[in-house]
């Protein structure tokens, strides 16, 4: 279901994307002939990527252009924006009318249809989920949102918590594989770029809107679940604006999994003489229930977040292009490990602000790029950091109390890379060196390169070595609690990554292979020992280990229109499939893991898109899963004394099967959905002791004006 890159080649032409009568003039002397094409800037670290077309169509005019479109996207695989046809990474993109056709209602949901994507989902609608990548753990990703980095150094079981809704969403990018030299060190296993529909200024879905629009939607569903949300969308010549909010509620699908979620989001962006500026602005609000998430002792636990994000950016006109960004964000965390109650109680504010400047020059030889980042984390806390003097102590907004704990760090990194952009061939090499106060003030290099080759139309292959660092959050360091205890002595984890892969396309077909093998030091894990447990010390700690990763991906899609005619119903069958091993080099014996060890050795996503009606599409997707590992289950027991007391037995994840139907009715002036999540409502695990809802029905309707 996700578009990968299509190629295109057209024999003895070269596209060339930026206007210069120099260049010009060099590539006329080769008797070649040239397309000239201008780009527009549409995110907020680099330039905007074009529409990418959602459809999946006949071998008609129109399904051509798309699939043209798809391929001319400027996708965020490298610090200089490429096409997707240039790329020399494959990045797999969920394009807009996907999302619409998804039986899914956050961002957590939809990227369960990813087979390289690991979703564990705590509580519904995107309530708090952790999102990994090939094996990895939900703290080894970078999230963006249109290019900022927004991941959370507190901790990443935080860091999906957006302020936008689905409808704010054009579409969603998933680099795969160590990525440092492009977003920075925290992007140990992957990253994952969300690109809203006002930053991709140029697409259809906007460029053609009319000055001011909007829209006012209402949903309901299972479990008393309800909600309301509206947009505003202005557009004038010179620059664009565009507001979005939403409110929702639920009594939860299981036990003290009820929640309260409000957000809200802004987006404008300005053309000017010189550059073209984009700002944003966006907050959350979350109240829930957290059921078992932390410890399977501890059913009545509790949460509340608050969230605020802010960015400004610009894209530079001329031959040195530069893109500078100011961002900030605050995050808001009250926890109870019994709700109602200060037993286990914490206090979290994680303030994070930076700066990234780019600068981008296109010559004879290819595209060099060099920039640098500035960004600074820091925490106030009840529970994590180094203990304050009493004069310091900081009052907790909103509350009694006082956070006593404190932390700080700066991480400086600065970029390097150069792209060569072929008829056949995309080389993209660079480096990136990074100093951490949290570590030591010495730069470590971090490089890597990227090759793809085309040797015929419709096929690429690609190779690429890449390394990476993750600094551990402040939680893997200072966590403390009757259940978890963190170690300030972590070192950070380093990685080294190979990655093989092939894509082909052919008429009615689409098929994408990709290999991997990551050799990591110093990784991360909460886990549990047998001496633990038989010390009656219940408690996961925060450790070292070096581990290998390896494993493929598998994915093809039929485009059944270009085989059988344009109006026939069925328009794409698609299946993807996910293997993922490890190996781990230490003789220590384990009990439990909390995430590394946990990984998916087998996901399938098995997905059929139908079109029943001329307005009236159905999405039915199946997805199967095999999770390695296990998790603690605690039996009450009365002890001896008469007092309550737990016995601790291990339980091994089980494999399981998810059916999800979404139906969808969309005319000019309204859109009407029906879908069900779970349809077989069978009841699993994707973390330990939270156990999932069954059977979910949504509904909703949305009017535009």
């Amino acid at each position: 279901m996700f578009k990968k890159q299509q190629v295109q080649i057209k024999a003895a032409a070269i596209h060339w994307h930026q206007f210069s009568r120099k260049a010009d003039a060099i590539f006329v002397s080769m008797h070649r002939e040239i397309t000239i094409r201008t780009l527009t800037v549409a995110t907020l670290l680099a330039a905007a990527p074009l529409t990418v077309a959602a459809q999946t169509a006949a071998p008609t005019e129109g399904a051509r252009s798309r699939e043209a479109e798809l391929e001319e996207v400027l996708v965020t695989a490298a610090r200089v924006p490429m096409t997707m046809s240039q790329s020399a990474r494959i990045v797999s993109v969920m394009t807009r009318e996907q999302i619409k056709d998804c039986p899914a209602q956050s961002v957590n949901d939809l990227l369960k249809y990813a087979s390289s994507v690991d979703v564990r989902q705590r509580g519904a609608f995107g309530i708090q989920t952790d999102i990994s990548i090939n094996g990895g753990t939900h703290d080894q990703i970078v999230v963006l949102l249109n290019g900022v980095n927004v991941s959370s150094p507190q901790t990443g079981h935080l860091s999906v918590d957006l302020p936008i809704s689905m409808d704010d969403i054009e579409r969603i990018e998933i680099l795969e594989g160590a990525a440092s030299r492009v977003y920075g060190s925290s992007a140990f296993s992957g990253a994952i770029n969300i690109v809203t529909r006002a930053a991709s200024s140029t697409s259809p879905s906007t460029s053609s809107a009319r000055p001011f629009g909007g829209s006012a939607g209402i949903q309901g569903g299972s479990f008393g679940t309800f909600g309301i949300d509206g947009s505003l969308q202005s557009r004038g010549t010179t620059s664009s604006h565009a507001l979005s909010a939403g409110w929702q509620q639920s009594d939860g699908g299981v036990a003290n999994s009820d929640f309260h979620k409000f957000r809200a989001y802004y987006q404008g962006s300005a053309t000017l003489p010189a550059a073209e500026v984009q700002w944003q602005l966006g907050t959350t609000s979350m109240d829930y229930g957290a059921n078992t998430f932390y410890s399977g002792r501890y059913p009545d636990q509790y949460e509340s977040n608050r969230r605020y994000i802010a960015s400004v950016g610009a894209t530079t006109h001329g031959r040195i292009v530069l893109s500078p960004t100011l961002y900030f964000s605050r995050s808001l965390d009250h926890f109870q490990l019994v709700r109602h109650s200060s037993f286990g109680e914490n206090f979290h504010m994680t303030d994070v602000y930076g700066a990234t400047i780019n600068a981008r020059l296109q010559w004879l030889l290819g595209t060099s790029s060099i920039g640098a980042d500035v960004r600074n984390e820091g925490i106030l806390s009840t529970n994590l950091g180094r203990p304050l003097d009493a004069d310091l102590y900081v009052d907790i907004p909103g509350h009694k109390g006082q956070y006593t704990k404190k932390d700080n760090r700066t991480n400086v990194s600065y970029f390097l890379e150069h792209n060569i952009l072929l008829r056949q061939w995309t080389i993209s090499a660079g480096v990136m060196s990074n100093l951490n106060t949290g570590l030591d003030y010495r730069h470590r290099l971090y490089p890597g390169v990227d090759v793809s080759y085309r040797p015929t139309a419709g096929l690429r292959l690609y190779a690429a070595w890449n390394m990476a660092q993750r600094m551990p959050t402040f939680t893997d360091l200072y966590y403390k609690s009757p259940t978890q205890e963190g170690n300030t002595g972590l070192k950070p984890e380093r990685t080294s990554e190979f990655t093989l892969g092939s894509h082909f396309r052919t008429k009615g077909l689409r098929t994408h292979l990709r290999l991997f093998h990551r050799h990591q030091r110093s990784m991360i894990d909460w886990i549990m020992t047998p001496a633990d447990i038989e010390n009656g010390f219940t408690k996961y700690h925060a450790a070292n280990f070096k581990m290998d990763n390896m494993g493929l991906h598998a994915n093809a899609e039929l485009l059944l229109p270009e085989l059988a005619g344009k109006d026939f119903i069925i328009r794409s069958l698609s299946a993807n499939y996910s293997y993922i091993h490890q190996k781990r080099h230490d003789d220590v014996e384990v009990y439990a893991s909390s995430y590394a060890l946990d990984y998916l050795r087998h996901k399938v996503v098995v997905r059929m898109d139908a079109r029943l009606l001329p307005r009236l599409t159905a999405a039915l997707t199946w997805r199967w899963q095999q999770r390695m590992g296990n998790y603690v289950k605690y039996t009450p027991e009365t002890k001896a004394d008469g007092t309550l007391g737990y016995t601790a037995s291990t339980v091994s994840y089980r494999p399981y099967g998810l059916l999800d139907l979404r139906l969808a009715y969309a005319a000019p002036r309204f859109d009407v959905y029906v879908e069900g999540s779970n349809l077989t409502s069978h009841r699993y695990y994707d973390l330990g002791n939270v156990r999932q809802p069954g059977f979910w029905l949504m509904s909703g309707l949305k009017v535009k004006f």
